[in-house]
């Protein structure tokens, strides 16, 4: 009930391993809450299961009285097939905003050329590139790590290779704070 949030983010699992009738359930809440201007999904389920965005699903995002944002994770170009470039275009046409948020993983697409190949696919489709998480440390996943400085070598090459509005954000997740840490490119030299 606190005026000043205007955005609920549905995330954690993933939301859309909900039903549609408890999606729709989810949405008439939200719509109880009159400073709500936008409700953020985030979600892998479309990448491994397009058809899960279904027509009870497009008709929900369009009749939401708050504008919807579907943040999809897709990782790696090869990701991104037919069926979910099809899926995507409808979400859009229902006038649903689409973002993707990536992990960079080692040996799947910490170079220069995929990250690049990664930004140029989604955009093709009409995705934003919005954030590249760096890895989180988690057991049994540590072969996935790269370093940060890594990272940042491979999005200062990135950044100095494509249009701006194409590339992600690189960040970080520090538990305890309240939205990602932007990590530090260097880009900035004081005059």
């Amino acid at each position: 009930s606190d005026p000043n949030i205007d955005e609920i983010i549905l995330s954690g699992g993933d939301p859309l391993m909900a039903n549609d009738d408890y999606l729709l359930w989810m949405l008439q809440q939200i719509n109880l809450i009159p400073s709500i201007k936008r409700v953020r999904i985030h979600s892998r389920l479309p990448v491994v299961l397009p058809y899960r965005i279904t027509e009870q699903f497009l008709q929900l995002c369009q009749q939401a009285q708050q504008q919807i944002i579907m943040v999809l994770h897709i990782n790696h170009p090869q990701e991104i097939s037919a069926e979910l470039a099809d899926k995507v275009a409808l979400l859009i046409q229902v006038g649903v905003t689409v973002l993707n948020q990536a992990v960079m993983l080692r040996g799947i697409n910490d170079s220069t050329d995929t990250q690049m190949a990664l930004n140029e696919t989604l955009f093709t489709h009409r995705i934003q590139p919005y954030y590249l998480h760096l890895f989180d440390k988690v057991q049994g996943a540590a072969h996935f790590a790269i370093s940060d400085e890594r990272a940042v070598a491979i999005m200062r090459d990135v950044i100095t290779k494509q249009s701006g509005y194409m590339v992600p954000k690189l960040v970080r997740e520090i538990g305890g704070e309240a939205s990602k840490t932007p990590v530090d490119l260097g880009l900035y030299r004081e005059a």
